[in-house]
């Protein structure tokens, strides 16, 4: 028996989500089709111009604003952000310094500073 191997695809919502980027902000004939894994690695590798655009000016899914902003996920959801946000919206933020985000911030970097104290518990131990 001959064995055939199969082309993966997956739906351009993973795409999106593999190559940071908001779906909702891509071209029509991506959020329409499926991506294949080579297609994905080409956009990795050489991205077209819509992708760098969208890297670079946003708008940006959520996980990326939160690692933009220094912030959680949940902690964007109690700042009441919960929409994409632009490159330009996100550093208006990172201006004004509204008191949710300097908390946030504050959170987030306890929470770092406790994940690197039980890391080093750990591999001392």
């Amino acid at each position: 028996m001959k064995s055939h191997q199969s082309t993966q695809t997956m739906k351009p919502a993973t795409a999106a989500k593999k190559l940071g980027v908001y779906l909702e902000a891509t071209p029509a004939e991506f959020r329409e089709g499926v991506v294949s894994r080579a297609e994905l690695d080409a956009f990795q590798a050489d991205p077209p111009q819509w992708l760098r655009e969208l890297r670079a000016k946003g708008p940006h899914p959520r996980p990326v604003v939160a690692e933009k902003l220094g912030v959680s996920i949940s902690g964007l959801a109690r700042g009441g952000i919960t929409d994409a946000l632009t490159t330009e919206q996100i550093e208006a933020l990172k201006q004004e310094q509204p008191e949710w985000l300097v908390k946030e911030r504050a959170t987030q970097a306890e929470v770092r500073k406790e994940a690197a104290r039980i890391k080093k518990r750990d591999t001392e131990g």
